[in-house]
């Protein structure tokens, strides 16, 4: 190169050399930061139809959300329902299971399972959303929104409000 100073060159190539490698380093971090929120995702095994759109929405609400959904379609879903314990007044169109054998029934917002899984109430069988309310996750309908109760199961069959859900507006 006519006029260049090698020496100032070097320095030019080893600085964007440096730049580079200090650009691949930081997305390695990203990768394995992601890579562990992954493995720390909490399971929940959930039984569905394989037609139902608003449970698949559901599923995509809880899996943004640290869980990991598990899909199952059985010939049978209110058979699962009945074999884990959830009476035909709580049940709603999926079931979500947990590896510590909670029940989650329903449209339930994942912010209220982590915290049921963190609190883990005594004698708990798990949490319901009866039926399909419209506003909760994976019932989305514009702007319309109804306020719902979410139950919280006991092993002795009865229930009790475990978080009233109002209108956001």
């Amino acid at each position: 190169m006519i006029g260049v100073d090698h020496k100032y060159l070097n320095v030019i190539l080893i600085f964007f050399l440096m730049l580079s490698l200090s650009a691949c380093a930081d997305n390695a971090d990203i990768m394995v930061v992601k890579a562990k929120s992954n493995k720390t995702a909490m399971k929940l095994d959930v039984f569905k139809s394989p037609t139902c759109e608003c449970c698949g929405r559901w599923v995509n609400h809880i899996d943004s959300l640290g869980f990991k959904a598990v899909i199952h379609h059985p010939l049978d879903l209110s058979g699962v329902k009945q074999k884990l314990g959830v009476a035909p007044q709580y049940q709603s169109c999926h079931t979500g299971v947990s590896k510590e054998g909670y029940i989650f029934e329903g449209h339930i917002p994942a912010e209220v399972m982590q915290r049921f899984l963190a609190e883990r109430p005594k004698n708990a069988l798990g949490l319901a959303v009866p039926g399909m309310p419209v506003g909760s996750p994976g019932m989305e309908m514009g702007d319309r929104y109804d306020s719902y109760d979410v139950l919280l199961l006991k092993k002795d069959g009865s229930s009790q409000v475990y978080e009233r859900i109002r209108h956001k507006g």
